[in-house]
């Protein structure tokens, strides 16, 4: 689904990556882990057109996006969501599930002036799949509320629907569960499981080791902006280099 091929970014002459060479095949959840600093939110914003490597090939579905922007990307069937939260606060939760969809919605002014039949079925079948999106992550009865005034679990969940509600090719999850309580990050693993089983492909940055371990198919460590290992969770929790470089520490200061 993905390759990445020496991918390099660098800022200001200091390196955030260094010849990352690994793949996200498809059907399967990977996981991205390593320390703080290790280049993880650096290498999602290279696959989806923030940033444009230094150096390197990044290939999906056998098309090289490395230098294309973050709109043309999207359209190509990417879709993310991000360590930070991105959400429209005056907006209700539909209406943020609903950019999801803007791919789908049409590009016509025209239609959009004349309100024809045609595009109000449009958006009422866009309404229905913003809907099933939001139910999936119960957020359904909260759909028209301000998204502003949700609880942060409940925003980190909007974000989920967002980036699922399109059914894209591969989804890439910036520390989706990252300040939420054990119920709450139990209940978005469940939706990964279930979104895996669906056959949908995963890029997956986390420090819920736990999570990782349960859910993963394949793990992918980075550190100092170098991949140190690739393997199965097994693997991976046995890797000297993982232990000493990012599992050992954890393990520290836990």
């Amino acid at each position: 689904m993905l390759k990445l091929k020496q991918v390099s970014k660098n800022f200001g002459g200091l390196p955030a990556l260094s010849d990352v060479t690994f793949t996200v095949p498809k059907g399967q959840l990977t996981a991205l882990i390593g320390p703080n600093g290790a280049g993880k939110s650096t290498m999602i914003n290279c696959m989806t057109g923030v940033f444009e490597p230094s150096s390197g090939q990044i290939e999906f579905q056998q098309q090289q996006i490395e230098s294309l922007p973050a709109y043309k990307i999207s359209r190509m069937g990417i879709s993310r969501t991000f360590q930070n939260l991105k959400i429209f606060p005056r907006l209700t939760v539909l209406e943020n599930v609903l950019t999801g969809l803007t791919s789908d919605g049409g590009d016509s002014m025209l239609l959009a002036m004349l309100r024809l039949p045609s595009l109000r079925h449009r958006e009422r079948q866009l309404k229905l799949r913003a809907m099933v999106a939001l139910d999936r992550f119960d957020l359904a009865e909260k759909a028209n509320w301000p998204a502003g005034i949700l609880a942060y679990g409940d925003k980190k969940r909007v974000e989920l629907a967002r980036a699922t509600v399109g059914n894209p090719q591969l989804i890439l999850l910036d520390e989706p569960v990252a300040g939420l309580n054990a119920e709450e990050t139990a209940a978005v693993g469940e939706q990964l499981h279930l979104l895996r089983s669906a056959g949908h492909t995963m890029l997956l940055v986390e420090h819920d080791m736990a999570l990782v371990m349960e859910i993963a198919d394949q793990v992918v460590v980075l550190d100092s902006g170098k991949c140190i290992a690739i393997g199965t969770p097994d693997e991976v929790r046995c890797n000297p280099l993982v232990l000493e470089a990012y599992l050992g520490r954890m393990d520290a200061t836990a």
